[in-house]
């Protein structure tokens, strides 16, 4: 039915709405993680950042732990927790990051923040979906810290201290559960998305040397593909971009010890180097690290700093994450590459049509609960 300017009725309107919420709320409850992930969205207002995925989180964070980070040691700059954040006294922004491309606090944490104080520096900010008993100590200019239960051993000061939000703003906790869920499922997705990428690059081993010669294609992008067993043949690494944009690692493993000199230092090796170990359920790395890290299902230790990102299954960091993240202009593939492998590891579908619904999802659930709230 046309209106009287020759557009379709408010009723016709309304009910296409109803028919297509209808159809996506059929859809959620079939799929327990869509369901849960889509009302989470939904709870979410338009002052939380939306859910960061892909190549991009390595961009915004130095580091992300999936599940729990033990830390006594300290980040230079942002930080994303999955769960709890314990341990002693640490250190999170003690540089400065480049901005956040999505408004991202210094430190975001999903579950409890516990242990020996935590010190957020350089204006970092935080966002805490559980409780603070540990307390923070807010240096430098004034931060907005944003805490889902209740803080504790703070000094507010000139600072914006917000606590409770969980109940007078449950899509405050909503939002961060989405955040780690996807984020989460996204960077499984990466690393095995990476693994299945054709080796284009040789790593030449002499003596107790191994030396990466990038050979990069049209687009500037140079993979190697070799295995745990290779890095512990060796105790010197010398990397010779070539003017690669982005060098992929591949490195096959199920245990990993990282314990290798980097020839000529780390710098700059993080912006544009990422290690992938698709395969890795424990990583231990022991000696400075040039390059980003990715590692999405490994319970890591750290003695030494790393420098580029990292993303761990759990973590246990004694060792600083130093800064630059990665910066390449790389755009992994969306799907996996025809014949690749995780190495037996499960591995959640891609993210990226889940979040295309979990939009489309959140306004319609919407505008059907204001409607009823009218």
């Amino acid at each position: 039915m046309l209106g009287a300017e020759g557009g379709t009725s408010p009723q016709v309107t309304l009910s296409i709405v109803t028919m297509c919420e209808d159809f996506l709320v059929s859809i959620m409850k079939k799929t327990s993680f869509m369901a849960s992930a889509s009302l989470a969205l939904f709870a979410a207002t338009p002052a939380h950042a939306s859910p960061v995925t892909g190549a991009d989180a390595l961009r915004e964070w130095n580091l992300v732990v999936l599940g729990d980070l033990n830390s006594s040691s300290e980040v230079e700059g942002r930080t994303f927790v999955g769960g709890d954040l314990t341990g002693t006294s640490s250190s999170y922004q003690i540089s400065t990051p480049a901005t956040s491309a999505t408004g991202q606090a210094g430190l975001t944490v999903v579950g409890n923040v516990t242990g020996g104080i935590k010190n957020l520096n350089n204006g970092s900010g935080a966002l805490v979906g559980g409780n603070v008993e540990s307390g923070f100590n807010l240096n430098g200019a004034a931060q907005t810290v944003k805490v889902g239960g209740t803080i504790s051993n703070t000094n507010i000061n000139q600072n914006n201290v917000q606590s409770g939000l969980a109940t007078s703003d449950p899509g405050f906790a909503a939002s961060l559960a989405t955040q780690g869920t996807v984020l989460a499922g996204s960077m499984k997705q990466l690393s095995t998305n990476l693994s299945g990428l054709a080796a284009n690059s040789d790593m030449a081993i002499s003596g107790n040397r191994a030396t990466f010669n990038a050979s990069p294609d049209a687009n500037g992008l140079a993979v190697f593909s070799i295995s745990a067993a290779d890095l512990d043949k060796i105790g010197e690494i010398a990397f010779n971009l070539n003017g690669a944009d982005t060098a992929i690692v591949n490195v096959s493993g199920s245990a990993v010890s990282l314990n290798d000199n980097f020839l000529g230092g780390t710098a700059n090796l993080g912006e544009h180097v990422i290690w992938n170990f698709g395969d890795a359920q424990s990583l231990d790395l022991t000696n400075s690290w040039g390059g980003s890290l990715l590692a999405p299902w490994a319970d890591a230790t750290t003695a030494n700093y790393i420098q580029g990102s990292a993303v761990f299954g759990s973590l246990t960091q004694n060792g600083e994450m130093h800064l630059g993240t990665y910066s390449g202009g790389y755009t992994p593939p969306i799907d996996p590459p025809t014949g690749s492998s995780s190495g037996g590891t499960p591995v959640p579908e891609a993210p990226g049509w889940t979040l295309f619904l979990l939009g489309i999802a959140g306004v319609l659930l919407g505008r059907r609960l204001m409607r009823k709230a009218a």
